[in-house]
């Protein structure tokens, strides 16, 4: 099974609890990226990793009916929970199953391509960076949002206490993603100026997602990737780790008592 067979099969089994469990991620860094692009009325705009669509959903209320808003995904089931999503909110996309490496799109035929923590996931982000500066009309733009710094505390307890557990080299997005190119703002930008692109610039936010109890944030940790690490746990040691990790949570509180950690997130915006 191939990387994008096993992203696929992974985010199938998230479709369903993905961003749906009361916690503050998704959407305010999917709100922070539309507002960095600063979509038009009447643009034509692509959303790559689409998942349920919080980024696509913005985007298709930004260009209102004169524009298109289109979404792909790797993963059958996100694709359908978001056009689900999208019936409910009453907004027109296009959403469809897609390789994010190698997006079935005619060239020059986009205003704006926007892809929310999805870069660091796929093989070769220079490569597919070029793809979608195919894509672009003259003088569009793209934005991509990746992760920078987040609590040393959390990831020094919770992060860590998680992973003793599990087989080495199983894929944590806030890890990978901060290695290579990902982990500076100057990375990132030298990536895009690789692929092609001009005008690059960077901007940052910082999402504080905050859970009720330690029951909370493991629901949220299996509705995303993370799902992966419990996976991996053999079921009868299970409860073992749970109560080793849920101690280390415990411990992660900011200072009004509540549980959680402090994440910032890099915008990285370039020109065609």
């Amino acid at each position: 099974m191939d990387q994008q067979q096993r992203l696929a099969r992974l985010f199938d089994e998230l479709a369903d609890t993905y961003d749906e469990v009361g916690v503050d991620f998704f959407q305010p860094i999917a709100s922070g990226l539309v507002e960095a692009l600063e979509p038009r009325p009447g643009q034509r705009v692509l959303d790559i990793g689409c998942g349920r669509g919080a980024v696509l959903l913005r985007l298709a209320a930004a260009v209102g009916p004169n524009g298109s808003a289109t979404g792909i995904d790797v993963s059958p089931r996100m694709v359908q929970a978001c056009i689900d999503d999208a019936v409910r909110a009453n907004v027109k996309v296009e959403v469809r199953i897609g390789d994010a490496m190698a997006p079935d799109l005619p060239a020059g035929t986009c205003d704006l391509v926007a892809s929310s923590l999805v870069l660091f996931f796929l093989p070769d982000p220079h490569t597919a960076l070029r793809a979608w500066r195919e894509l672009l009309a003259e003088g569009g733009r793209v934005g991509v949002s990746t992760f920078g710094p987040y609590d040393d505390r959390w990831a020094q307890t919770v992060d860590d206490a998680l992973r003793m557990h599990v087989a080495t080299g199983t894929q944590d997005a806030r890890t990978n993603g901060r290695q290579g190119p990902f982990g500076s703002d100057e990375g990132m930008e030298q990536l895009l100026a690789d692929a092609g692109f001009q005008g690059i610039r960077t901007e940052r936010s910082v999402v504080k997602p905050r859970f009720e109890s330690c029951e909370h944030w493991y629901e949220w940790s299996m509705s995303v990737g993370q799902r992966q690490f419990w996976r991996a746990i053999p079921d009868d040691q299970l409860g073992e780790v749970k109560a080793a990790v849920f101690a280390a949570v415990d411990l992660c509180r900011d200072d009004q008592g509540r549980i959680g950690f402090d994440q910032t997130v890099r915008y990285t915006l370039g020109e065609r």
